[in-house]
């Protein structure tokens, strides 16, 4: 394994023209969400920079010598494993297009993800995130909103800052969400959270727009759509007003949906869906946080435990 010095800070440079060409090839043709993109980017920077031998001509060898070099980094198991798909969808469309014979990245492994309990609230957290923006201004009505939307709905935060009024259907309680490569799915919300989309729409979204157009549901006090930042800062901020003071985010939120819909009974196929996952495998960790809850259920209240 290749010392961590070697890999911890490479000096990145711009991706190569092979590389340029699959990310062209991922925002036109896939259809990839900008973030995405600028993964992409970042990983084939980082190879580029590391990697001895033109991208051309690595070999399987040089490939697992470069992800070895991120585990001797202390790279989490999820950052790698994104290095991995990244190497492995950009040595298929080289394959694919003609420009090397072989694909190197065919057998390399990725390493086992979530080797750490995702961080998730417990239901009573929940209730008070919830309540937490409690007067009737527009922007505490918005956060409340925003706030009952996540939990119901699960959404990636890109994608509950991006909600157009167009994808609301209020009627039969559904969203119509575009999440990452521009897919589509629909997802159901419950009437809690209704109720509080209903009230911010009519009492507060008018206000902050001051009669400015917009296509987006959720708008900051200046009339323009919420950014992931601005609403990570707003979160954390509720979150502290009511006592949760360790490290809130977007995804803890999504995570606490997963995780209590698993502990109801739900199916992970259904889970999967709502959560827009490509392949179950990234959704079955929430059986390991039910069955964890599981443990320490019986090892706090069993007498024999």
């Amino acid at each position: 394994m290749l010392p961590p010095q070697r890999v911890a800070s490479p000096v990145a440079r711009p991706v190569s023209g092979l590389a340029q060409s699959f990310l062209d090839y991922c925002r036109v043709e896939k259809g990839l969400a900008s973030n995405s993109i600028s993964s992409y980017r970042k990983d084939l920077e980082r190879l580029t920079a590391t990697l001895s031998v033109p991208e051309r001509d690595a070999t399987a060898t040089d490939l697992t010598t470069y992800l070895e070099g991120l585990y001797g980094a202390k790279y989490s198991p999820r950052t790698i494993a994104r290095h991995v798909a990244t190497i492995r969808n950009f040595y298929q469309f080289l394959t694919a297009e003609g420009t090397i014979a072989r694909d190197p990245a065919e057998f390399i492994s990725s390493p086992k993800q979530w080797s750490t309990i995702p961080k998730y609230l417990n239901r009573d957290e929940v209730d008070r995130l919830v309540a937490a923006p409690v007067k009737d201004t527009p922007t505490d009505l918005r956060d409340r909103a925003m706030i009952e939307l996540l939990y119901a709905t699960g959404l990636r935060v890109s994608e509950l800052c991006k909600l157009e009024m167009s994808a609301i259907e209020r009627g039969l309680s559904l969203l119509k969400v575009t999440g990452k490569g521009n897919k589509q799915r629909i997802v159901p919300f419950g009437e809690s959270a209704g109720e509080a989309v209903d009230k911010y729409l009519a009492e507060g979204r008018g206000k902050l727009l001051k009669g400015r157009p917009s296509k987006h549901v959720f708008l900051t006090a200046r009339g323009r759509a919420m950014t992931r930042q601005t609403f990570w800062l707003l979160l954390r901020k509720h979150g502290r007003s009511v006592g949760i003071f360790r490290k809130l985010t977007p995804h803890v939120v999504r995570h606490s949906f997963a995780t209590h819909l698993v502990e109801g009974g739900a199916d992970l196929r259904s889970v999967q869906t709502m959560l827009g996952h490509a392949d179950i495998s990234t959704t079955q960790v929430y059986t390991h946080v039910a069955q964890r809850r599981l443990r320490d259920t019986i090892d706090r209240h069993h007498p024999r435990s």
